[in-house]
Formats: structure tokens, sequence, C-alpha cells
């Protein structure tokens, strides 16, 4: 009999201690948590584990699951920190999982469903010949581009749109300090989807009106989230596109995260269509990431650089510096007005005005 205490697990050291082998090697298993918690929603495990313990049998049953592959899962959740193993093999949900949740009220349930989905997956298996050629990694794994593949596949735009309104929900509260919208006696969303950011706006600043325009597809869920917000009464509504033409008369005029959907020729077209509706005091209000001048290692690098690489596999736009920015004020007819610090989102507001 061996009467050697047993040894304690030796705690994983910090990556910066860890040989550039190991280090390398992270990104490929966070690839797989990842996947693991795809999979956890879209079984929807949260939302089953926020009404009380399951045992993995139970699990397995109600989800229509292999149950050893679904305990395997489970496991593999647990050591992630997404739900905790109790003592009679039933799992809670951890909080780190609540987010899962379908409504929760920080739900990242649309954020994980597309970003680990299959289609947006497919379009990263094509990351390598889209290096190559420089055609979006969308296109070579769809046949068409991410606008097209959505307007046929009605159930998938669905989690797409969810997904934009749970990041334009989270990353508000900067955007609105930032910002300053109480500057405006009207504001106008360019490309606004279902309305949340303008919902944040209106809610914040009582005496402020908003116009929403956006394609008709992507408008469907406005009326239910403005009406939510109890803004209907000070929101237009507007179906358009922003390539042909946008309301007029707008005191401030809202892009988040809309150029660096396009390369810089259809930015620049964009940008022309609000310049051509807006007045001559008119402020143009830009929300995106700004790529740093000049590279470097980081977490906060790596994220921006990564999103950027996100857009040529998904959208075919890019992430931008803050010149690259003002070069495309000054081919839509603007000047540079102001760009506020990092935002904790990641975002910079960059503002410019009719020149």
């Amino acid at each position: 009999m061996d009467d050697t205490a047993p040894e304690t697990p030796a705690a994983a050291p910090a990556p910066e201690a860890m040989p550039a082998s190991t280090r390398l090697l992270l990104p490929v298993l966070q690839m797989m948590a990842a996947k693991a918690v795809h999979t956890a929603a879209e079984l929807g495990l949260a939302d089953l584990l926020a009404e009380r313990p399951y045992s993995s049998a139970e699990l397995a049953e109600k989800t229509g699951a292999h149950h050893g592959s679904l305990r395997r899962l489970l496991l593999a959740l647990a050591g992630l920190g997404v739900v905790t193993q109790g003592d009679d093999d039933r799992f809670s949900l951890a909080a780190l999982g609540q987010p899962l949740r379908r409504d929760a009220p920080d739900s990242v349930l649309g954020l994980v469903r597309l970003g680990c989905g299959p289609e947006v997956w497919r379009a990263w298996e094509h990351l390598l010949p889209s290096v190559r050629t420089g055609q979006p990694a969308w296109e070579l794994a769809h046949g068409v581009d991410w606008l097209g593949f959505y307007a046929d596949n009605p159930e998938r735009a669905a989690v797409f749109h969810r997904s934009q309104a749970e990041h334009t929900r989270d990353t508000m509260p900067g955007i609105l300090a930032a910002a300053d919208f109480s500057r405006f006696p009207t504001v106008v969303d360019v490309g606004g989807g279902d309305g949340t950011l303008m919902a944040h706006v209106l809610s914040s600043h009582p005496g402020l009106e908003g116009v929403l325009v956006d394609l008709p597809s992507g408008l469907a869920g406005a009326a239910g989230r403005l009406a939510a917000a109890g803004v209907t009464d000070r929101c237009r509504v507007v179906g358009g596109d922003f390539f042909t033409s946008v309301p007029e008369g707008g005191d401030a005029y809202v892009l988040k995260e809309i150029l660096h959907d396009w390369e810089d020729d259809r930015a620049v077209a964009i940008l022309r269509t609000v310049r051509a509706a807006m007045p001559p005091d008119g402020r143009l209000v830009v929300v995106e990431r700004v790529l740093p001048e000049r590279a470097a290692a980081g977490p906060v690098e790596a994220h921006l650089y990564l999103r950027d690489l996100l857009m040529l596999t998904v959208t075919g736009g890019r992430e931008r510096t803050e010149q690259e920015f003002h070069a495309l004020f000054g081919a839509a007819g603007f000047a540079p007005a102001r760009t506020s610090h990092p935002l904790p989102s990641g975002y910079r507001v960059v503002e410019a005005v009719p020149a």
C-alpha cells in the first residue's frame, strides 16, 4: 500500500512563462473550447439548466443527444467553468454559463451561434485561398456574398440580427458617453437594424428625435425593440438602401460598424450618400474599431487584427487606422472633426463634418 500523500495538481503557468511552442498552441485549444460552447448553445443546455440541475442522462433525453457523448461535452464545459458537476453527477449552470440563456439580460446566445455557426466556420476554412487570391473567404465557401446568403437563409439571418443586437447592447454605455448625443436634436441611425442603438440613444435623451433606416429585412425586429424601450413615438422607421439614399435633414448621422463591412470604394459611396442628405452644419458619427498605425504584440492589438481578418473572411471589408478613415472622409466630402479615446468595447467614435 502506498501511503504517500496524493500529489496536488500543479497550477497552470502564466502564458508568458510558457515555452513559445506551448503558447502558440493556445489559440488551437481556444478553437476547441469555442466549439464546445457553441454545441452547448445549439442544444439549449443553459436554458434547461436554468430550471434546475439535471443529470447527464436527463439532459440527453431532453435534447435528443447520445448520452455518453453529451456527458463528455458536459465534463468539458465543467472544465471551462460553464457548468458545475455535483457529487450525484448532476450538472448545474455556473455563473459563466448564464449568458448562454436565451432570456438572460446579458445573453450572448446569438453571438455564439453566429461566430461558431456553420456558415461562419465554413468561411474560416477558406482563409488560406482568400489570402492567396484576395477574394472574400465567404464567397469562396458559399458561392454568394454574405448579404445574399442571409437573404436566402432567413433562419440564419435571424441568428445574425440577434447577434448584432446583443453586441450593440453591450457596447452602448461607452458609445453613449463618448458620442454625447445630447448635442443633436435629431439623430439618424444609418443601417441601424432592429433599432437597438437607437432605442438606447432615445431612452438616454428624452428630448431627442430619431430616424432609423435600413433595408426592410434588417428592420424586421425594430417595431418591437422601439416599443419595448417606450420610444416609438420619437423614432421614424424608414426602409432604404444606404447606397442609394438616406433621409435628409438629420443633425447627426450615425454609422456603427457599417464602413468596416466594405472595401474603400463602397465605403466612400455610403459616405457620399450620407453627405448628400446632411445639412451644412450636420455631423457624421462613425463608431468603429480603429487599428493602430503600427502593429505591435498584445491582447488588444491581436483582437483588432483578428477582427480585421474576420472582415476579410466574411464581408470582404476591413478595419482601418484613423488616417485611413480620414482618407475615406476626404474622398466623400467630409473633414475630420475628432476621434474619441478607445472605449472598453474596443471601439472609437470618429466624427467628421461636411468639408
